[in-house]
């Protein structure tokens, strides 16, 4: 409906997932009024504790309610105007003793995670969604597969009212993207470590075989050049899984604004017609929507 408000909302797996995948764009768009959800899966309970301040007894008692304290102030960094958590455990990695709690999120219902997703959606009423691709062949986190699995059918049924009737009126999202890492800007941030005499974090994401052959899938780059302070802020609220001090942390934003002040998006459902020439990349979320 063209004079509803503008909402882009994101489907993430865990507590910092949301800080390290699309945080300049939403924000970006919340910066020009443009509301922003997310939605968080799982309570991230199942994160190793990656800043050695942080490695406690304390912390270590409590992790899910530390984790979700550390989201709120990620939320509140980015600028997102609502948070839902989707109420499942983190699965953990495959054939982890966590990988058999059926309370997690990789053996939830199918058809509850999705209707638990649509019932969001219904109720926010975004005209974007923002979600992961297949991530199995370089990161097969069972967790980061089913957001994979349930956004496109919650997309999907979310403006269906024979769908779901219980969940909410029905709404149908206009547009559906895909976040992600091109080669294209993990060589750029790894030859910039590299050009300070710095090791780079990324050398053992060539070695496990990441390499270009998704590069093509990418549509939209969003220039995010005036807000990764706040990705960088968000990032640093994570306090258990992100060492200030650490190699990732290394690289100036001033740096990063030089060699790739984007963020990749691959639109893999549209409702409207983008007015994108053919062959030319979408710098704008909500091209056809204004």
């Amino acid at each position: 409906m063209p004079d509803e408000p503008l909402c882009l909302l994101s489907v993430h797996a865990h507590p910092d997932d949301e800080a390290s995948k699309g945080a300049g764009t939403v924000a970006r768009y919340a910066a020009e009024g443009i509301r922003g959800v997310l939605v968080c899966c799982t309570g991230g309970e199942e994160g190793d504790i990656l800043n050695p301040v942080m490695d406690t007894p304390e912390v270590r008692a409590d992790l899910h309610a530390v984790r979700l304290g550390e989201l709120d102030a990620s939320v509140a960094a980015i600028g997102y105007a609502s948070l839902h958590l989707l109420g499942y455990r983190d699965s953990g990695m495959k054939d982890s003793p966590a990988n058999a709690n059926p309370a997690n999120f990789a053996n939830a219902p199918f058809e509850e995670a999705v209707e638990r997703l649509v019932r969001i959606i219904r109720s926010e009423r975004p005209q974007v969604i923002i979600t992961y691709g297949d991530e199995r062949a370089f990161y097969p986190h069972p967790d980061h597969v089913r957001v994979h699995e349930i956004s496109g059918p919650a997309f999907a049924a979310a403006g269906d009212p024979t769908a779901y009737p219980d969940a909410g009126p029905p709404w149908s999202p206009s547009k559906l993207y895909e976040t992600g890492w091109s080669q294209r800007r993990v060589r750029a941030l790894h030859e910039a470590f590299l050009a300070r005499g710095e090791p780079s974090p990324y050398a053992d994401w060539f070695e496990r075989g990441f390499d270009d052959r998704h590069d093509g899938r990418f549509t939209t780059l969003v220039d995010v050049s005036d807000f990764l302070h706040k990705r960088r802020e968000a990032l640093l609220a994570h306090r258990t899984q992100v060492d200030p001090e650490g190699f990732w942390m290394r690289l100036p934003d001033e740096v990063v604004r030089e060699v790739f002040p984007w963020e990749e998006f691959a639109l893999v459902e549209s409702r409207v017609e983008t007015g994108v020439a053919p062959g030319e990349p979408e710098t704008d979320l909500f091209a056809g929507l204004r």
